[in-house]
């Protein structure tokens, strides 16, 4: 009888609640994302290389606050605290682009962001995956990034029309969110509660994390530190459209539409990895990073930048739940802090050198160059995490 069937686990409120945190947060940070690589360009006259500098170190500034807020969160009762603090500072901050006045000035405001993401990043995934059933830790983590990135779809499109409608300058859209920033810190205040833990933190100081996380977790994060090594930041991609002929204001459109195809992929691509395993997901998406890493470089037209940014959407719908899902499977539950710190700190130890390496590459011997080189990575890591990753991690 339909009464004596078990009931299918439920997201909870902690995950819904983040969702809507990752949403108002993305809609703050993508008003202005997409815009800063032109920002820096036109309005402050940066080179490439300071691009890939500017983003390359502040992604590694967050990870290495990634991994000391994963680890820390282990080590006290409560992570609600660490995430809070992260998503605080990162809104308070980020209007201030608005008011820079040279380059070494949005770096350091990006850093600043960069620190509030790495405060918040791994207690919060930890306590995603402390939230739910492990037969939805997938699911979970697929409708968490679709939650964000349907953040990212709106945070562009209101840029667009305060630039293209209202007639704002840049400055002002940057100030502006703020407005996202708040409803995303006061959503965290009231609607997310800490999760109790069977295995209580450690008191004596000393772990030896590295033997607790085991084997099989080091080898695929060592294939995820690969693959970063080639995946640069994403300014590069919108330079790259800028230089294929997409307007200055229909950038923000396009980054909508990168979002709109990531959300859409994102939550499928969750719940299929709960199905078939995480592996075949995560060496298909970074098969898609390949391709169009190499269709980047010989890109030719304007409708390409527009087809091919559509395509990247699909990599971040097979991968970027799946990847952080893996992270929880292969490890005990008293070191998920931890596990994803060390996660994050791999993808930002990656982030600087793939980023100054791309940018160089990019101003010596041209775009093509640089996206054959990141593709040539994202192959390479494909087939290494075939061999790494277990059939099924438990």
């Amino acid at each position: 009888m339909a009464a004596d069937l078990p009931k299918r686990p439920r997201l909870g409120r902690n995950v819904l609640a983040l969702g809507v945190v990752s949403f108002l947060t993305d809609v703050a940070t993508e008003m202005t994302y997409p815009l800063i690589p032109v920002f820096l360009a036109t309005v402050l006259g940066a080179s490439a290389t300071y691009v890939g500098t500017i983003e390359g170190a502040a992604e590694t500034t967050a990870a290495l606050l990634k991994w000391a807020s994963g680890w820390w969160s282990d080590r006290v009762a409560r992570r609600k605290p660490l995430v809070l603090a992260g998503y605080a500072l990162a809104s308070a901050v980020r209007p201030l682009t608005g008011l820079a006045q040279s380059a070494l000035q949005v770096l350091g405001i990006r850093v600043a962001d960069r620190v509030g993401k790495g405060i918040r990043t791994s207690p919060r995934d930890a306590l995603i995956a402390d939230s739910v059933d492990p037969a939805i830790r997938g699911r979970a983590f697929g409708f968490h990034n679709a939650a964000d990135n349907a953040g990212a779809v709106l945070g562009p499109l209101i840029a667009f029309a305060f630039l293209r409608w209202e007639g704002l300058p840049l400055r002002t859209v940057f100030l502006l969110t703020a407005i996202p920033g708040a409803l995303a810190v006061l959503t965290l205040v009231f609607g997310v509660r800490e999760v109790s833990r069977t295995a209580p933190p450690k008191k004596d100081g000393k772990v030896d994390l590295k033997a607790s996380l085991g084997g099989r977790f080091w080898a695929y994060l060592g294939v995820l530190l690969l693959f970063t090594l080639g995946n640069s930041t994403d300014a590069f991609l919108l330079l790259r459209a800028g230089q294929l002929g997409v307007a200055t204001s229909l950038i923000p459109i396009l980054w909508a539409l990168l979002n709109l195809v990531k959300a859409l992929s994102n939550t499928p691509g969750g719940i299929l990895s709960d199905r078939i395993g995480r592996k075949p997901l995560i060496a298909a998406g970074w098969l898609v990073y390949a391709t169009v890493y190499f269709l980047f470089g010989r890109a030719s037209q304007t409708w390409h930048a527009w087809a091919l940014f559509a395509v990247y959407g699909v990599y971040f719908g097979l991968t970027e739940g799946v990847e952080r899902a893996l992270v929880a499977d292969l490890v005990p539950k008293n070191r998920r802090g931890a596990a994803f710190g060390w996660y994050n700190l791999a993808i930002g130890v990656g982030a600087l050198p793939a980023s100054l390496l791309f940018g160089a590459l990019w101003d010596r011997w041209g775009s093509a160059t640089a996206f054959n080189f990141g593709g040539l990575l994202a192959l390479a890591a494909a087939a290494g995490v075939i061999f790494v990753v277990p059939r099924r991690a438990v």
